[in-house]
């Protein structure tokens, strides 16, 4: 229910200062067109390839969504609020916002766990992985993601929806996110600030552990292989997916383990950009543009990309 006496935020966005402006609206364009068409074509490439219809490639259509979601409801409004002076958001657009940014956060943590357990068994267990890692659980694994996704942000997104916004109306972030938000708000944020802390303890620090835990196992096993060449190439591999996980997951658990009270949000603007931005552009480039089967993929759907 909209308690609210406010009907619309203005968004400061990353800096007042014109010049720095400009500079960075050219770089987050760039950034935001890199990693909506690289998304794009490994949606693309994997639903049209029915050699990519593996349980590796499902996850990473999965991502790839994700990252689309994460980033389109975020970085276009940010984009026009740069280039336009129109700093407004409507209550009701700020909380559609708030929700699907919260719902590409969760699924992106639990994907990011769901892959490495799907690598640990393909690489600790080669022979049973078909067995292991099968239709049903892969539509399991999925559902968990989605369903997990979806509780974080209607939960987080309701209790917001409970507080009362009675002034002032500017958000010192460039979109819609909780800590903001919470500081904004003239109730009571105790209940908001606990599901928050109880999220980030067993979304972020428990997948992130989980998803280290499989990782371990991984260079464990990747220290059997006898070839230095398979070593090499496993390790380069690993280390790329690991940097880019620490990466998303650092900044998320920094960000929404501390109070409302806490937050320096000339800092954690930056921070922000490396979960809703940097990384999803990233994602493709780590992910999927550096495995041969998915540059084939993309290929066989796109001819004049062949001397990419």
């Amino acid at each position: 229910m909209n308690n609210s006496i406010v009907t619309e935020f203005m968004i400061l966005g990353l800096t007042q200062n014109p010049e720095l402006q400009r500079v960075l609206f050219i770089v987050f364009l760039f950034m935001y067109t890199v990693a909506f068409l690289g998304n794009a074509l490994i949606v693309i490439a994997i639903i049209y390839n029915t050699t990519l219809h593996t349980p590796m490639y499902v996850f990473l259509l999965a991502l790839a969504i994700v990252d689309i979601v994460c980033t389109t409801s975020i970085i276009p409004k940010m984009l026009v609020t740069m280039l336009t002076s129109g700093r407004s958001i409507s209550y009701e657009s700020c909380m559609s916002q708030l929700f699907f940014f919260t719902w590409s956060l969760g699924a992106e943590m639990v994907l990011f766990t769901t892959m490495a357990y799907d690598r640990y068994v393909a690489i600790c267990f080669p022979l049973h992985y078909r067995t292991i890692m099968n239709h049903r659980m892969c539509v399991t694994l999925l559902s968990i993601t989605m369903v997990i996704a979806a509780t974080n942000s209607w939960v987080h997104t309701g209790l917001i929806l409970r507080l009362t916004f009675c002034g002032p109306n500017t958000i010192n972030h460039f979109f819609c996110e909780i800590p903001p938000l919470l500081s904004l708000s003239c109730s009571p944020v105790r209940i908001n600030e606990i599901m928050v802390y109880v999220a980030d303890i067993t979304l972020a620090i428990g997948d992130f552990t989980l998803t280290c835990i499989s990782y371990g196992f991984i260079i464990a096993a990747i220290f059997r292989i006898r070839t230095a060449e398979g070593k090499k190439k496993a390790f380069s591999t690993c280390s790329s997916h690991l940097i880019v996980v620490s990466l998303y997951y650092s900044p998320v658990i920094y960000t929404y383990i501390r109070p409302a009270s806490s937050y320096s949000f000339e800092r954690d603007k930056v921070i922000a950009a490396l979960y809703t931005l940097v990384t999803p552009t990233l994602n493709p480039i780590v992910y999927s543009f550096r495995n041969k089967e998915m540059q084939t993929g993309i290929q066989k759907v796109f001819p004049f990309l062949k001397h990419w």
